[in-house]
């Protein structure tokens, strides 16, 4: 369940018939597992898929190890929950794990998978987030002037919004630098992914809308196979991007009463051509603009990749879940077995030296003192400086906007267990999209 919660962007649906299976898993166990086969699981619409093979090229450090690994997921046909079926590692003898192994075995292909997603999260996010927002942000510096109501906006939302990258070039993916210090792969592994995925998906503007998304992987909407029961990423974020678009819309409203405004604004069209020229930015609406439903969605994407898509994934998320120790481990110290049978997990774990540095870096990107900076998510559109000489409308939107992050908050807040032991149907709490403790801005 961590693929529809703090890993919510690796992982898709396979459709019956434009997607090939792309491997094959014994059916006398798919069968005992599942009680259908592979193939009927796919025809159904039920099957799902995540892969991380591509990382196999990627160069191990001196004594640490990984796989790349491909995961089966699958919606039951039974309970109706979303469950793991099978861990292909791509590497050595490119074994195929599944449920019926024993339990060490199983639970070190789910650590493996863990390792390679983790590896993926916290890199998609730098060219998802980071990147994308800040392309859009430059073209806007090179072309709006100061006083612009859309600048103004820009300006907010994207807070501190280049402090990544002394960060990360002096301290994080420096050679020798945080990242090296326990990743399996170094810091040259970074700048692959992010030039294979930057072009082919993280860095694609509308395609990475936050519905867009989720549709086009089959997660939501889907007309080719049964919903998930449960969706903690789309349960958490979906009310939190709805009030974003609310704001905004009113934002716009109050600029652009009528379309005029917007066509003849030419500030706003050297934007949309910078942004689709000399940026380059990838699958951005076409200049002109000429609606400003098209405004809207621009500035709310935006929003929600600052104050929701990266704290998903990085901020709070790796010291609370997806990188804790140990079954997140962000690199191995025995080499990937070869044949099953495991029978000392520890002995594949970092040690006390390591574990640290882990936990260290994880740390790192927590905001404890947010409270005090007035930088949470609820208060996006709250900062005087910000609202200073804005039109009434947009002050009563700040307002409401307030108001449902703090009752979002609250109801995050109460999440606990229910009867089956399961929260969200997950065997875990997650609550990391807790508007009142995940800054609005790219947090470092």
């Amino acid at each position: 369940m961590e693929r529809l919660s703090v890993g919510p962007f690796s992982t898709r649906r396979l459709h019956p018939s434009k997607d090939a299976l792309p491997f094959v898993v014994d059916n006398t166990a798919v069968e005992e597992i599942t009680g259908q086969s592979l193939e009927q699981l796919h025809a159904s619409g039920r099957l799902f898929f995540a892969d991380h093979s591509y990382q196999a090229k990627y160069t191990l450090q001196p004594g640490r190890f990984a796989a790349a690994c491909s995961a089966y997921f699958y919606i039951d046909p039974r309970s109706g929950d979303f469950l793991p079926l099978a861990i292909r590692t791509n590497v050595g003898n490119d074994l195929i794990y599944t449920p019926l192994d024993t339990k060490d075995d199983w639970l070190l292909a789910k650590m493996m998978f863990n390792n390679n997603d983790y590896f993926f999260g916290q890199i998609f996010h730098l060219a998802n987030s980071h990147a994308v927002a800040e392309i859009v942000y430059l073209s806007a510096l090179r072309t709006l002037s100061t006083r612009h109501p859309v600048r103004a906006f820009l300006d907010r939302v994207m807070y501190q919004a280049f402090a990544i990258r002394p960060v990360g070039s002096q301290i994080l993916f420096n050679p020798g630098g945080y990242f090296d210090q326990g990743s399996a792969v170094d810091h040259n592994a970074v700048l692959s992914f992010v030039g294979h995925f930057y072009p082919s998906l993280a860095g694609l503007f509308q395609q990475n809308y936050f519905s867009t998304s989720l549709k086009t992987r089959g997660l939501v909407d889907c007309p080719y196979g049964p919903p998930l029961k449960h969706f903690a990423f789309a349960e958490d974020a979906g009310p939190i991007v709805a009030s974003i678009r609310k704001f905004v819309t009113t934002y716009v409203s109050s600029y652009y009463p009528a379309l005029s405004l917007l066509t003849g604004d030419e500030e706003v069209q050297a934007w949309i051509k910078e942004a689709n020229t000399a940026a380059q930015v990838l699958d951005f609406p076409s200049a002109p603009l000429d609606h400003t439903s098209t405004l809207i969605d621009i500035l709310t994407q935006v929003a929600y990749l600052t104050g929701v898509n990266h704290h998903v994934l990085n901020s709070n998320a790796p010291s609370e879940l997806s990188g804790t120790l140990p079954f997140h481990p962000s690199a191995f110290y025995q080499p990937i077995p070869t044949a099953k049978g495991v029978e000392n997990l520890v002995s594949f774990l970092p040690d006390l030296n390591q574990s640290m540095k882990q936990v260290t870096l994880t740390l790192r990107f927590n905001r404890p003192t947010l409270p005090e900076e007035h930088g949470e998510l609820v208060d996006m559109f709250s900062a005087s400086s910000f609202l200073a000489g804005q039109p009434q409308g947009v002050q009563q939107a700040k307002d409401v906007f307030r108001a449902e992050m703090e009752a979002l908050g609250a109801k995050v807040e109460s999440k606990g267990f229910d009867e089956r032991g399961l929260s969200q149907g997950m065997p875990f709490v997650w609550k990391v999209l807790d508007p009142r403790r995940i800054p609005f801005f790219l947090c470092v």
